[in-house]
């Protein structure tokens, strides 16, 4: 189907029209399909659709979707077009069905060519975009106040297409279609800067000179009457550029002899792909120094080596040279070449005198004066320095112009802040490609067709290389000089981490990632080279501070320092404020630099240090989540922990957000290094956690590495307890043959060692997995034996929990009065012991039973209760449970809109967790309810 909106409203099928019934249900769709594939609200639709809306609206925009709906479907719509979601509705629609977002898109392709100066392909992507506006857009639409934004913003980007398509049109040369599209627009539009400045450029490049000058006048003239402001710089530059027309001269010397031009710039490198934000930066940078005038315009390029920074500066130069007609000078500073010393100042200012036209017998000998000669030289002209490759600001501040007519642009591996700090440079970080630009760069050198051939490799490429510039160009040239090879086969050999950058390896320096990268790791002092080494023997991507303190043995104000330091040589990067990544092919020449330069003796200290504080800081957090859980049995931290502490369980939980991938890769470092004591402990830690998040695949993956690091161990009750958790996590994915014979191991296990402790809680976690086999006599029968055990053992935590277990299978069993007792009992234990997650638990049980009871007030009052202690909790495994039931008491209640919205928070929430067999459950009751009740149906 075909969605028209800009313009009078139509759906088109076929090529036949479809009606969309009266004027408030066309502006319903209207404006669901302007916000195409986004959740619009029903009170956004009210207000699009009445000025006062009537009691009756938010039904009203029910019954109206559900008319569209079935229109829809009888005029030939397959799939589910209009989608119900929690907060309002859907639209779902590809850029191909709706013409805002085909112009949208259009427009976007336009926007990328245009900033690459391909001003032929620009034109024609805006063309194609500017040709779907057949009017305003909905106009035929009465609506009300809400859509007005989004309308404004509409014809806001219509004219600015307008504006860039006749940019594109002046690059091309068509100047006449150039005055013909824009000069209507004008008469329309007389404050878009950007519509005169492409006129007065497509009369300038046509030769009419005068009219370009009187153009710019009546212009001029016309802002300082209507808005009593000036023209952009832009504008100004291309006025002065229309004033001064004719051969560039940019001065002579004192024998009347006209100065040379430097043109110095090296060519950018014909692949050159992407980059359109930085890009954009930089001349935003120019554009808004022109503006305020009176300084030297310093941007600042950094980023690791590889990374691109050279080639980005030359191509935007290269787009900008009509800015600087007097010339272009440009250096390689050396100042992390391999195989020289960084170029001297005195150096380099000798290069650039002798380009502005110095013969070398007259440069001055004393390097102040061979600086105040070149000061001179450049003073009043508008050129453009390029300092590339340079070591610090000693090198860069002599060659600094002090004319504000230039503009220089600096590359560093450095991050040069003291350029920032004492020369108001600008700071333009040079990090991987987006992977859009990635693909765009391998489709450029290899052709989309041989991408297209291979599509799965191609993304594996691409996640291989990781966005980083160098490593795109290596992979791209080998796969170019070898046409006839699978990309499959570049593929495998990027597979094995270990060998990848002998993958990347060309045999030059230059062209070799592990080479480049040594260039910026061979010039560290020696503090921040060991730092770098350590980082790269470390599990998982970004660390926190107090991690890179124990991994180091130094405080934390010293780890920090050092991290800052390798910042600034972009080695590494701060992510987050205080938390630190490397790119995963630096952290691969980390790692080998880590092999060669450190003692296996320092590598296994570090290593045992930064896991003991995952550790030790990983049970602090776990006691505050669950206070009734087993001890790790660590013993007390060693030289150089320090581990964190927490306040409550809020923070616990946050810190295990945080750190939950770093915590998965040191349990993947013990299990690699036969740590197998630290693997149950990193299973037994990380367990709480993963059950209130739901990640029930990686506690399984963690407790089957604890049991096999058990194995190992002479310790039976570390095997009893593998064994007991397996099984949980077993029957939390619905696999309760494999989950009642681990329980029955570990039971095995705590009955051979008389250890009544790990008896109760096998028997507690057996009769959680019958239950959820829906076995509940056998379920009460293991819970009942458990609760005695814990009774005995004087645990009153856990034998409020097992009460609670022992209700709730009663009521399961049909007896509700006697599950009424046990639950009440156990709650009033929960809050007396303070248990919140224990009292969440019953409560839950509790609101099962007054909704079977027939209770309804009751069960919903339980279960909104329920649900605030699992949301503060953060236990949102539960909290999916809860709801789906909550649902079914609403639809017991006749609440069937409120079962609706409460299921499909529970579905959301268990395709968060992949619980696949819940999530279709659900799924089949919100079909049902909709079969039965509609869509829409009013609350009763």
């Amino acid at each position: 189907m075909e969605f028209r909106l800009l313009g009078p409203v139509e759906v088109r099928h076929g090529g036949e029209v479809l009606a969309l019934g009266g004027p408030r249900q066309r502006a319903v769709l209207g404006v669901l399909a302007l916000r195409a594939n986004e959740v619009v609200t029903v009170r956004t639709l009210v207000e699009a659709v009445w000025e006062t809306a009537p009691a009756s609206a938010d039904t009203n925009i029910r019954t109206y979707v559900a008319a569209l709906r079935r229109l829809l479907r009888e005029g030939g719509e397959s799939g589910e077009r209009l989608v119900t979601r929690p907060a309002g509705y859907l639209f779902a629609a590809a850029p191909d069905e709706v013409d805002v977002l085909a112009f949208e898109e259009l427009a976007g392709r336009g926007d990328r060519a245009l900033a690459e100066r391909n001003f032929v392909g620009a034109a024609g992507f805006f063309e194609r975009a500017l040709v779907l506006w057949r009017g305003e857009p909905l106009e035929d639409l009465e609506l009300g106040p809400g859509p007005l934004m989004d309308i404004v913003r509409l014809r806001e980007r219509r004219l600015a297409v307008a504006e860039r398509h006749a940019r594109a049109l002046v690059g091309v040369g068509r100047h006449a279609d150039v005055v013909a599209h824009v000069r209507p627009l004008l008469t329309r539009h007389p404050l878009r800067d950007g519509l005169w400045e492409a006129l007065i450029s497509a009369l300038f490049q046509a030769g009419h000179h005068a009219e370009a000058l009187d153009t710019y006048e009546r212009m001029r003239t016309m802002l300082a009457e209507e808005l009593g402001s000036d023209p952009t710089p832009a504008l100004r530059r291309l006025h002065q550029r229309i004033l001064t027309a004719g051969p560039a001269v940019s001065g002579r010397g004192s024998a009347g002899v006209p100065e040379p031009i430097p043109r110095q710039l090296p060519a950018p490198p014909a692949s050159f792909t992407g980059r359109t934000a930085e890009l954009a930066t930089l001349t935003g940078v120019l554009d808004k120094a022109a503006a305020a005038g009176g300084t030297v315009v310093i941007s600042a390029l950094s980023g690791a080596g590889g990374m691109g920074k050279t080639w980005l500066a030359l191509r935007w130069a290269q787009q900008h040279l009509d800015e600087f007609p007097d010339g272009q000078l440009f250096i390689d500073l050396r100042g992390f070449a391999p195989d020289a010393e960084p170029l001297a100042p005195s150096a380099a200012l000798k290069s650039f005198l002798q380009g502005l036209g110095v013969a070398p017998g007259l440069l001055p000998a004393d390097d102040d004066a061979l600086a105040g000669l070149y000061r001179s030289r450049v003073a009043g002209r508008r050129m453009l320095i390029v300092l590339d490759n340079a070591y610090g600001l000693e090198q860069v501040a002599p060659l600094l112009p002090g004319s504000p007519t230039c503009t220089v642009l600096v590359t560093s591996r450095d991050r040069l802040t003291g350029l920032v700090t004492a020369h108001g440079a600008h700071l333009l970080p040079v990090d991987v490609l987006p992977e859009s630009e990635a693909r765009e760069l391998l489709a450029r050198r290899l052709g989309a067709e041989r991408l297209a051939a291979e599509p799965e490799v191609v993304d594996d490429l691409l996640a291989h290389c990781g966005g980083y510039p160098l490593a795109l160009a290596i992979i791209a040239g080998r796969a170019a000089a070898h046409p006839e090879f699978p990309l499959r086969t570049l593929a495998d050999e990027l597979c094995d981490g270990t060998a990848r950058l002998a993958a990347l390896d060309e045999g030059d320096p230059t062209a070799d990632l592990s080479s480049v990268l040594s260039w910026s790791y061979t010039d560290l002092p020696a503090a921040e080279a060991e730092m770098f080494a350590l980082l790269g023997s470390a599990p998982g991507t970004e660390l926190g501070v107090p991690a890179v303190a124990a991994l180091a043995a130094v405080p934390d104000a010293k780890a920090r320092t050092v991290l800052r330091a390798l910042e600034r040589a972009s080695l590494v990067q701060q992510s987050v404020p205080g938390r630190w990544r490397m790119h995963d092919l630096v952290h691969l020449y980390a790692s080998e630099r880590a092999d060669q330069d450190l003692s296996p003796h320092t590598r296994e200290a570090a290593l045992d240090r930064l896991l003991g504080f995952y550790l030790h800081t990983a049970e602090n957090a776990e006691r505050l989540i669950n206070p009734d859980t087993q001890p790790l049995r660590l013993g007390p931290p060693g030289p150089g922990v320090e581990p964190l502490t927490f306040d409550d369980e809020s923070s616990s939980l946050a810190w295990f957000d945080t750190e939950h991938t770093n915590l998965l890769a040191a349990l993947r470092l013990a299990v690699a290094q036969d740590r197998h004591r630290s693997v149950w402990q990193f299973a037994l830690a990380l367990d709480a956690y993963h059950v209130r998040r739901g990640h029930l695949h990686e506690d399984l993956a963690a407790w089957q590495a604890a049991l096999n690091a058990a194995d190992h161990l002479d310790d039976p009750e570390s095997r009893a307890l593998a064994h007991r958790h397996l099984g949980v996590a077993h029957a939390d994915l619905a696999r309760y043959d494999e989950a009642l014979e681990h329980f029955r191991e570990a039971l095995a296990l705590a009955e051979q060692a008389d250890d009544l402790a790990g008896q109760a809680r096998t028997h507690h976690t057996l009769a959680w997995a019958w239950g959820r086999r829906g076995e509940y006599r056998p379920a009460r029968e293991h819970a009942t034996r458990a609760l005695h055990m814990f009774q005995a053992l004087g645990n009153h935590v856990r034998a409020a929990r097992t009460l609670n277990q022992v209700g709730w299978y009663s009521t399961r069993l049909g007896e509700h009065t006697e599950a009424r007792g046990a639950c009440e009992t156990a709650l009033e234990a929960h809050r007396r012991h303070h248990d919140r997650e224990g009292e969440a638990h019953t409560l839950d049980s509790l609101g099962h039973i007054a909704h079977h009871t027939g209770r309804l007030p009751e069960a919903l009052e339980y279960y909104r209760q329920a649900l605030a202690l699992y949301r503060d909790l953060g236990h949102t495994y539960s909290e999916a449970d809860t709801l789906d039931r909550l649902g079914h008491t609403h639809l017991t209640a006749g609440r069937a809109n409120a079962a609706r919205v409460t299921w499909q928070q529970a579905l959301d929430l268990y395709h968060a967790q992949h619980r696949t067999e819940q999530a279709d459950q659900v799924r089949h009751q919100l079909s049902v309810l909709d079969e039965h009740n509609g869509p829409d149906m009013k609350e009763g």
